[in-house]
Protein backbone atom coordinates (compact mmCIF):
# COMPACT_ATOMS: atom_id res chain seq x y z
CA UNK A 1 0.00 0.00 0.00
CA UNK A 2 1.52 3.45 -0.73
CA UNK A 3 1.35 6.57 1.13
CA UNK A 4 -1.29 8.04 -1.43
CA UNK A 5 -3.73 4.87 -0.39
CA UNK A 6 -6.02 4.92 2.88
CA UNK A 7 -8.54 2.16 4.07
CA UNK A 8 -12.01 2.93 3.33
CA UNK A 9 -13.73 0.46 5.77
CA UNK A 10 -12.73 -2.48 7.58
CA UNK A 11 -14.97 -5.46 6.95
CA UNK A 12 -15.03 -8.29 9.56
CA UNK A 13 -16.51 -11.83 8.25
CA UNK A 14 -17.82 -14.50 10.87
CA UNK A 15 -18.06 -18.36 10.53
CA UNK A 16 -18.01 -20.95 12.97
CA UNK A 17 -15.05 -22.20 12.76
CA UNK A 18 -12.99 -19.81 10.23
CA UNK A 19 -12.11 -22.49 7.62
CA UNK A 20 -14.20 -22.03 4.79
CA UNK A 21 -17.00 -19.15 4.46
CA UNK A 22 -15.26 -16.22 5.95
CA UNK A 23 -11.72 -16.97 4.85
CA UNK A 24 -13.15 -16.77 1.46
CA UNK A 25 -14.83 -13.93 1.83
CA UNK A 26 -11.55 -12.62 3.51
CA UNK A 27 -9.30 -13.60 0.68
CA UNK A 28 -12.12 -12.08 -1.63
CA UNK A 29 -12.64 -8.22 -0.45
CA UNK A 30 -9.50 -8.31 1.62
CA UNK A 31 -7.55 -5.11 -0.45
CA UNK A 32 -10.54 -4.07 -2.69
CA UNK A 33 -11.42 -0.70 -3.19
CA UNK A 34 -8.63 0.01 -0.75
CA UNK A 35 -10.85 -2.65 1.88
CA UNK A 36 -9.70 -4.02 4.41
CA UNK A 37 -11.12 -7.76 5.72
CA UNK A 38 -10.26 -10.83 8.30
CA UNK A 39 -11.62 -13.24 9.36
CA UNK A 40 -12.58 -14.97 12.43
CA UNK A 41 -14.47 -17.86 14.25
CA UNK A 42 -17.23 -18.28 16.92
CA UNK A 43 -16.55 -21.63 17.89
CA UNK A 44 -14.26 -22.43 20.41
CA UNK A 45 -11.85 -24.97 17.58
CA UNK A 46 -11.89 -22.02 14.94
CA UNK A 47 -8.99 -21.10 12.86
CA UNK A 48 -8.73 -18.02 14.74
CA UNK A 49 -11.49 -17.17 17.13
CA UNK A 50 -13.55 -13.86 16.97
CA UNK A 51 -11.89 -11.61 19.95
CA UNK A 52 -13.14 -8.06 21.50
CA UNK A 53 -10.18 -6.58 19.27
CA UNK A 54 -11.89 -8.33 15.94
CA UNK A 55 -15.05 -6.62 16.77
CA UNK A 56 -13.69 -3.28 17.73
CA UNK A 57 -11.49 -2.87 14.91
CA UNK A 58 -14.34 -3.72 12.32
CA UNK A 59 -16.66 -1.05 10.29
CA UNK A 60 -19.21 -3.20 8.97
CA UNK A 61 -19.98 -7.13 10.44
CA UNK A 62 -20.93 -10.33 8.54
CA UNK A 63 -21.80 -13.44 10.21
CA UNK A 64 -22.96 -16.06 7.96
CA UNK A 65 -25.90 -17.18 10.19
CA UNK A 66 -28.04 -16.31 12.71
CA UNK A 67 -26.35 -17.91 15.43
CA UNK A 68 -23.20 -16.34 14.41
CA UNK A 69 -25.05 -13.11 15.54
CA UNK A 70 -26.77 -13.92 18.51
CA UNK A 71 -22.82 -15.92 19.59
CA UNK A 72 -21.60 -11.79 18.90
CA UNK A 73 -24.26 -10.28 20.83
CA UNK A 74 -24.13 -12.27 23.71
CA UNK A 75 -20.21 -12.35 23.57
CA UNK A 76 -19.75 -8.29 22.30
CA UNK A 77 -22.98 -6.67 22.70
CA UNK A 78 -21.29 -3.41 24.62
CA UNK A 79 -18.92 -3.25 21.71
CA UNK A 80 -21.34 -4.03 19.02
CA UNK A 81 -23.25 -0.21 19.83
CA UNK A 82 -23.08 1.63 16.59
CA UNK A 83 -21.79 -1.19 14.65
CA UNK A 84 -23.07 -2.53 11.22
CA UNK A 85 -23.79 -6.21 11.57
CA UNK A 86 -25.54 -8.24 8.30
CA UNK A 87 -26.32 -11.91 8.87
CA UNK A 88 -26.04 -13.06 5.08
CA UNK A 89 -28.00 -16.10 5.28
CA UNK A 90 -24.99 -18.63 3.59
CA UNK A 91 -24.67 -21.94 5.13
CA UNK A 92 -21.81 -24.43 6.04
CA UNK A 93 -21.97 -25.97 2.69
CA UNK A 94 -19.22 -24.79 1.04
CA UNK A 95 -15.47 -25.44 0.50
CA UNK A 96 -12.35 -22.58 0.43
CA UNK A 97 -13.21 -20.43 -2.33
CA UNK A 98 -15.93 -22.56 -3.79
CA UNK A 99 -17.27 -21.03 -7.07
CA UNK A 100 -20.63 -21.13 -5.33
CA UNK A 101 -19.87 -19.96 -2.49
CA UNK A 102 -18.04 -17.05 -4.22
CA UNK A 103 -21.16 -16.01 -6.47
CA UNK A 104 -23.17 -15.98 -3.34
CA UNK A 105 -20.74 -14.11 -1.18
CA UNK A 106 -21.01 -11.44 -4.38
CA UNK A 107 -24.84 -11.33 -4.65
CA UNK A 108 -25.37 -11.23 -0.39
CA UNK A 109 -22.97 -8.76 -0.35
CA UNK A 110 -23.47 -6.38 -3.13
CA UNK A 111 -26.24 -3.85 -1.46
CA UNK A 112 -23.75 -2.97 1.12
CA UNK A 113 -20.10 -2.47 -0.09
CA UNK A 114 -18.52 -2.58 -3.61
CA UNK A 115 -18.21 -5.80 -5.00
CA UNK A 116 -15.13 -6.39 -7.55
CA UNK A 117 -16.17 -7.32 -11.03
CA UNK A 118 -13.55 -10.49 -11.36
CA UNK A 119 -13.47 -12.32 -8.13
CA UNK A 120 -12.75 -15.87 -9.61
Amino acid sequence: MTSNEFIQVKLLFVCSKNQWRSPTAERLFDGFNNNAARSAGTEKGARVKVTAGHVGWADMIFVMEKKHKRRLDAQFAEILVGKKLVCLNIPDDYAFMDSALIDLLNATLCPHIEIPEDTE
